[in-house]
């Protein structure tokens, strides 16, 4: 394979890994469609019980469990671009060892 494939994939590892890192710290940014709607419905029916007085525990669950379940599918992603590098840095080196054994001497 071609190294400008390799390097495509660390760009792509790196800004997942920003991405990770990002909603540990509790960005919204990095999270999709579904998940930022699930997010805002949770920080909505949160901030209405509060003015009502009465308990937000779970609408802090909510939030929890939607945060966790946007690390859980950006590591997925991570190790899933870690394993296609992989494999393509395997296959480079194979092609370029029997580049080198198929030469003349």
């Amino acid at each position: 394979m071609r190294n400008a494939d390799i390097r495509r994939l660390d760009r792509e590892i790196q800004a997942t890994t920003k991405k990770l890192e990002a909603v540990r710290r509790g960005e919204w940014w990095p999270l999709n469609g579904s998940e930022r709607r699930a997010m805002a419905r949770a920080a909505v029916g949160g901030s209405y019980r509060v003015v009502r007085g009465r308990s937000t525990g779970r609408a802090e669950s909510q939030l929890e469990t939607t945060v966790s379940s946007a690390e859980l599918r950006l590591n997925a992603e991570l190790t899933a671009l870690h394993a296609e590098r992989q494999r393509l840095t395997t296959e480079a080196a194979r092609d370029k060892a029997a580049k080198k054994s198929s030469g003349w001497f």
